[in-house]
Formats: structure tokens, sequence, C-alpha cells
């Protein structure tokens, strides 16, 4: 599995639902559970699960498997677990309050072209 191809079909299932601030952060150096995380918002619960449904469908169709999921019914932030990236969906009111980029600084923001 490479987690780099990963973070590339996560991120272009984002984009293609209009995920706003998508960020992805290396943790490799500073975590044991996996390698990236990919945080990205939307402007409303439907447009999350939507960007939620469709991430889970690039990445079936790519071979990737799911190793659990969360939130879903609320829509206020979806966890999507890869075993080496996490997919971190929000709202945007839940992700300004969680702030996941402050909590995992000691990581490296990354650009999708430079993986």
């Amino acid at each position: 599995m490479n987690s780099n191809e990963m973070v590339k079909t996560a991120v272009k299932a984002l984009d293609d639902k209009k995920a706003n601030n998508i960020r992805i952060i290396n943790i490799k150096e500073v975590s044991s559970m996996g390698d990236y995380l990919v945080v990205a918002d939307g402007s409303n619960r439907n447009q999350v699960q939507a960007m939620c449904d469709n991430v889970e469908e690039f990445m079936h169709k790519a071979g990737f498997k799911l190793k659990n999921r969360e939130g879903y019914a609320n829509g206020g932030w979806i966890l999507l677990d890869y075993y080496d990236i996490i997919v971190h969906i929000f709202a945007e009111e839940e992700r300004s309050f969680y702030d996941l980029e402050h909590i995992w600084r000691d990581g490296n923001i990354v650009e999708a072209e430079d993986l």
C-alpha cells in the first residue's frame, strides 16, 4: 500500500466535491498511527457527507481498504481511517473549533503535487 497514492486519491475525491482548505499533514515522524492526515471542510453537512461518499468511492475503486468510518450520521466531523492515512472531513464551524492543524503542528504540511 502506497500512502502517497492514497493521499492523492483522497485529495482528488475531495477536490471533485469542491472541498475547502484541503491540507495534508505528514505525521510519519511524530506518530505511529499513520503517515498522513488529510483535512478538509465543506460549507454544510450535505456537502460534508457528499465529500465522504466521494472519498470512499474513489478509494474503493483504487483498491484501498477502509478500516473505519465515524461521524457520518451527524455530518459535522467525519473520520475515514485507511490505515496509513486518516481523512478528516469537517463542516466549517467544527473545523475551526477542533483546529487539527494546530494540534498536529509538529507534523509537516505538504502539497499533493510534492508527494
